[in-house]
């Protein structure tokens, strides 16, 4: 499973709530800014369908089993799978 970046905060008058947790990203997040900037790179109709692909085929899978191929237009590495050892 691939490391996830820090989610961006943003100050709040209010201050934290007690006993707050740190957001974590959603392991498919990369997968759709892929998608929304494919909709800045041309012709929707052409340059959406392989990252949103990509992005489906990323929440149907189970958390470990994201789909391994480059992204399209992020300048990120592909998720790698962990190799589990398989004991004797």
């Amino acid at each position: 499973m691939s490391e996830t970046r820090p989610v961006p905060r943003r100050e709040s008058p209010w201050g934290l709530p007690e006993g707050h947790r740190e957001p974590k990203a959603h392991r498919c997040n990369d997968r759709v800014e892929d998608v929304v900037q494919a909709f800045f790179e041309g012709n929707p109709f052409k340059t959406v369908p392989g990252p949103f692909k990509l992005f489906y085929r990323c929440m149907r899978s189970k958390p470990g089993e994201e789909p391994t191929e480059p992204f399209t237009y992020l300048d990120l590495e592909p998720p790698k799978r962990e190799v589990k050892l398989e004991e004797k």
